[in-house]
């Protein structure tokens, strides 16, 4: 009986928490013809609806004309640099940079008077395209234990419960401090410095869930976890190869600068499991051949890979590359560089003796045609100035590290990095992404930069390692950590096996998030919960009466100022280094040694302290107000010179390839964003370029695959993963056809983030694998709405 009771009540209090998905309810899918190219005339035209969306084409319009110019403000969407010399003066912005400062720039307002007509359980029955759009945060809120409705809080009365909190743990390590990309170098610089003399290490941030697998790969081998490219160097380069990376929604500068490298001579290889629009053609907008004309092609050839088959096609490559030197020695490998800059290449040459190296077995395993595989290496053959470009396609990849280490050892046979025109170039998601690892945002940080804080403050900052997103969840889960403080982001949505995740913070004591905007972070919560509001990038930031500059690091290593041009929404904002300083002396008092005061009135103290403790960053305050900014030290990209621990020699790296076979009902998920999408932000239900229309709830498969499943296209069905011997469910997806490999599918995220597993992670890097995930496609059942009670109760009793 008393267990029974128990069930009973458990599901009760499932029904009546706030959900953690997106409604599982289908909209209108209409399908449009796919795009061979990108950009053009209706990117123009959606940008500029956003902004008549949002109410703010006026203010909008003249921000956007500041947006990414000297003196004006850094784009609060990707990492891709600016020109070091002139901008545009047409705009140097994309549509998905306007959208992202639509959302900024938006008149719309979320005020306390908002939030007492509207309970936490209500707004969470919206989607998360319908919570974003409600406008700005104005008012600091709080949602006390048992609460239905957050209430406001002046900000003394939040930095009070704050300490309260953090000052009655256990320990320091019962609390972590998540960071957003978009963070400035000077917020995340204070930020870690007061979790880390505070005593813990727990730095859980994004890189942990995109390019934390490019760091993995890259340290050990070149010495920096950054790429070694400039943005010059595309166009002076001879063969760009873009693989797992889809510009033309996640970077849509960048096709101007494979526009310019196309008409100085480069040649394009895309590889990817889709032919995106925005690796075949480019329609600039600015030019009159994108405008009345076809735009420029990208690719000149593309090479349809399956998921996860990354690894066999590049392994062929160099299958390939070996086989023709032995034939024109001296004259397809840089044999000078090979000597004097690299170790272990003899070892790497032997492997490929192994019978299991054939082309044809390759070709299988990858499921790239022989003869374009061929094409593919005779374009690398003769060539050095070689860049590779990769996304998340790569780094969401169980084995992501080891393919990254591919990569290098494509390069290094060819002596293509710390040369102009050749190198690697992960293409960061977020600006300022690199910029807060940068300002030692790391759960991992060395004992040789702890020495540099210790020395400068005079504290002992906490040796141990923290936990990053993936060891925070199961922390939380575990009631390890208690206190989880959100500086930006949404991390609920961001994360995978949403199930897990959700039950994990509504364990926490309190949780804070540092935001913009509402989203479904604050739906679901611990105990008790802040929302802090802050200035976006493009908002004056008014310091002492004085608009302020902040600063941030682009993805090749630029840092420049960043100068916000609008009005803010609310006079109740403060930014994030003063809400980081005012929670340091709440918290910790008279027993903290650093003057957080003065960090609090000055960025110009902040960026001081920086120049002292951070390498590269000499002279910072009068550097950063040069025009263009300055670059970082690169010894990989400057001097060739690259893993200390080898005495600057760049190591090859033997990698094993991996099994992919899969169950006869099984295929291979992989997530992705719609064009209309930042990472969790919605900004429309469209995904132009691959035809779909009003609709997020689809899965791409191959039609083979649809018809030898018994399924038709636009069927209903519902996925089903199995990790860990858990059912996991996503329910009511429409099936469309699409150019994908067999076995192969595609689905948006976060509304399959429940299927990838919290287990499921990349090897050494720890990031979710969300690219390589199998699912099993079943039938559309409208009772499959119990599994989904099911799997809640699950989650909850395991919490128990």
């Amino acid at each position: 009986m008393e267990e029974n009771n128990r069930k009973q009540k458990l599901e009760h209090d499932i029904q009546a928490e706030p959900q953690a998905e997106n409604p599982y309810k289908l909209l209108d899918l209409k399908l449009t013809p796919v795009e061979k190219s990108a950009a053009g005339i209706p990117a123009v035209l959606a940008a500029f609806a956003d902004l008549i969306e949002e109410k703010t084409l006026f203010r909008g319009t003249k921000a956007l004309f500041k947006m990414n110019q000297m003196g004006g403000f850094d784009c609060p969407s990707c990492a891709w640099p600016d020109p070091d010399d002139e901008r545009s003066p047409v705009g140097e912005y994309c549509e998905n940079g306007a959208k992202a400062l639509a959302e900024e720039a938006t008149t719309k307002r979320v005020t306390p008077g908002f939030f007492k007509n509207n309970s936490v359980y209500e707004l969470a029955q919206l989607s998360d395209y319908e919570i974003g759009k409600m406008g700005r945060l104005t008012d600091p809120m709080y949602l006390a234990p048992g609460g239905t409705h957050y209430e406001p809080i002046s900000w003394e009365g939040a930095f009070q419960k704050i300490a309260t909190q953090l000052n009655s743990l256990a320990s320091p390590h019962e609390a972590a401090f998540y960071t957003s990309g978009r963070t400035s170098n000077e917020a995340s610089f204070v930020y870690q410095l007061f979790a880390k003399e505070f005593g813990t290490n727990n730095m859980p941030d994004c890189s942990n869930m995109c390019h934390e697998t490019s760091g993995s790969a890259l340290r050990p081998t070149i010495g920096i976890g950054k790429g070694t490219v400039k943005l010059a160097d595309f166009y002076e380069s001879e063969l760009i190869v873009i693989i797992g990376h889809n510009p033309g929604t996640n970077a849509p500068r960048m096709m101007s600068a494979l526009e310019k490298a196309k008409k100085n001579g480069a040649k394009i290889i895309a590889i990817n499991p889709l032919p995106e629009a925005g690796l075949m053609g480019f329609q600039n907008p600015q030019q009159i051949n994108g405008i009345i004309g076809k735009g420029v092609s990208l690719a000149d050839l593309y090479l349809p890979v399956k998921i996860n088959g990354d690894m066999a096609l590049l392994k062929a490559l160099e299958l390939i590359l070996l086989d023709l030197e032995h034939k024109n020695p001296g004259k397809v490998l840089h044999t000078d560089f090979i000597k004097n800059k690299t170790t272990g290449f003899e070892a790497f040459r032997q492997q490929f003796d192994e019978p299991k190296y054939t082309l044809e077995q390759l070709s299988k395993l990858s499921g790239v045609a022989v003869a374009d595989i061929q094409q593919a290496a005779e374009l690398l053959a003769f060539k050095n100035k070689i860049i590779f470009c990769w996304g998340m396609g790569l780094t969401q990849q169980p084995n992501g590290v080891d393919m990254i280490r591919e990569i290098l050892n494509i390069l290094l046979l060819k002596g293509s990095i710390g040369i102009k025109g050749g190198g690697v170039c992960p293409v960061r998601g977020h600006s300022n992404v690199q910029g807060n690892r940068t300002m030692l945002i790391d759960e991992k940080p060395t004992d040789e930069q702890l020495d540099r804080l210790q020395q400068y403050f005079g504290f002992e900052p906490p040796r141990e390692h923290g936990y990053d997103v993936v060891r925070a969840i199961k922390a939380m889960h575990a009631e390890k950590i208690k206190f989880l403080f959100c500086m930006g982001g949404n991390f609920l949505s961001a994360t995978p096996d949403t199930t897990f995740t959700a039950n994990a913070l509504r364990k926490l004591d309190l949780l804070v998030c540092v935001s913009t905007k509402l989203n479904r972070g604050h739906l679901i919560h611990g105990k008790a919960a802040l929302i802090l509001p802050t200035y976006g990038r493009s908002d004056k930031d008014i310091v002492n009466g004085e608009v302020q500059i902040v600063s941030t690091e682009n993805s090749m290593g630029v840092v420049q100022a960043s100068k916000g041009v609008l009005d803010a929404v609310s006079k109740n904002l403060i930014n994030e280094t003063q809400i980081v300083c005012r929670m340091a002396m709440a918290t910790l008092g008279e027993r903290s040694v650093i003057d957080w005061q003065r960090y609090h009135d000055s960025y110009d103290a902040v960026r001081d302290a920086i120049e002292h403790c951070i390498p590269g960053f000499e002279n910072y305050n009068v550097r950063v107000r040069q025009k263009e900014g300055f670059y970082l030290p690169n010894e990989a990209r400057d001097s060739q010179s690259f893993a200390r621990q080898l005495g600057g020699l760049a190591p090859f790296t033997q990698t094993e390839l991996p099994d992919n076979q899969l169950a006869d009902d099984e295929y291979m998920m992989a997530t992705t964003r719609t064009h209309d999408q930042f990472n969790t932000t919605i900004y429309g239900l469209d995904d132009r370029y691959r035809g779909i229309k009003n609709e997020r709830r689809v899965i791409f498969m191959n039609p083979k695959d649809i018809a030898k499943a018994g399924f038709k296209a636009g069927d209903k069905v519902d996925l089903y993963n199995y990790d860990d011997g858990i059912e996991r469910v996503a329910p009511l997806f429409l099936i469309v056809s699409y150019a994908i490999p067999e076995k192969n599918t595609v689905t948006y995220f976060s509304e399959t983030n429940v299927l990838v597993s919290v287990n499921n992670v990349v090897r050494e890097s720890n990031m979710p694998a969300s690219k390589y995930v199998k699912i099993k496609i079943k039938k559309h059942d409208p009772e499959v709405y119990k599994k989904v009670d099911e799997m809640l109760y699950r989650g909850a009793l395991q919490g128990t």
